[in-house]
């Protein structure tokens, strides 16, 4: 077996064909099912499933992948550190929510650059559990998520702790006669978003299990359908503070359980880092 068989194996679960991946890899499909015969007698198991339409990965071949992925880490890091063994260089792919992405990746972006200039910087704004599994699929080098995590595999980072409130238009009544007036309108993200989960903990703990969403993609839509009276929604008092102190909003406080939110930052444990992921957290860890 060598790293090229390897990338063969995963071309044809990328692409669920012997022949496409064959392309892919510009080689002859009569090699890449010779190579993927060869891996099978190696590890003395079946990698695929085979059908007249595709092929898939069997369990085995699941557990090769997630090796396999690790071997590509390490080998490109290697090349890293023996191209550039004095810089810091490279490049890093960093996760976070929506609102990381928009008020705090500026600020990231401008440090980190500055201390560190010969490594690029990439950013992906997703939900949770996603960051979570892009961090543990090699797609991510590191995420900034909420907390807590249990996730067997990976470190975390203490941040900081926020706190959540919620938040109606200037104009609205007080909270309790926003809750009587069924069924409750809230101004959410997506399924998987944190704030729209804690939101819906809150109003279930008061008993509200009926309530009308509106799912919007961008805290400036939250905001503006907040504003319009359109609704409800959870989000840091601190941003709506620092960012938007001149809307038109009113705000209400959250028990310490639901209205603190810990951010964290998560990596892989027990894999050797590059020099730009260990830059990268060392900057946030705490004296």
């Amino acid at each position: 077996m060598n790293t090229n068989d390897l990338k063969i194996f995963e071309a044809v679960a990328a692409h669920g064909s012997f022949t496409r991946a064959a392309e892919a890899m510009f080689t002859v499909q009569s090699n890449v099912t010779a190579r993927i015969k060869n891996l099978e007698e190696e590890f003395g198991t079946a990698l695929f499933k085979r059908s007249s339409r595709k092929v898939a990965l069997t369990n085995a071949g699941e557990t090769l992948m997630h090796y396999s992925k690790q071997i590509d880490h390490l080998i490109q890091e290697a090349k890293e550190d023996i191209e550039k063994s004095n810089q810091v260089n490279g490049q890093l792919k960093i996760g976070c929510i929506e609102t990381t992405m928009a008020f705090k990746v500026p600020d990231m972006l401008s440090c980190f650059t500055k201390a560190y200039p010969n490594v690029d910087l990439e950013f992906k704004s997703e939900m949770r559990l996603d960051l979570i599994s892009d961090v543990m699929n090699y797609k991510l080098d590191a995420a900034f998520v909420s907390a807590p995590i249990n996730t067997p595999g990976l470190d975390q980072l203490h941040i900081k702790d926020e706190q959540l409130a919620i938040f109606a238009a200037a104009n609205a009544p007080e909270l309790k006669m926003l809750l009587a007036d069924q069924p409750v309108k809230i101004i959410v993200f997506d399924q998987g978003c944190v704030f729209r989960a804690r939101l819906e903990s809150w109003l279930n703990s008061k008993g509200i299990i009926q309530y009308k969403s509106i799912v919007l993609n961008s805290v400036d839509g939250i905001i503006n359908f907040v504003e319009a009276g359109l609704g409800i929604s959870i989000l840091p008092a601190e941003l709506i503070a620092q960012y938007y102190n001149g809307r038109k909003l009113k705000s209400f406080s959250l028990n310490k359980e639901l209205g603190t939110m810990s951010t964290v930052l998560i990596f892989r444990k027990n894999v050797p880092q590059s020099r730009a992921l260990k830059a990268f957290v060392e900057m946030y860890r705490k004296p």
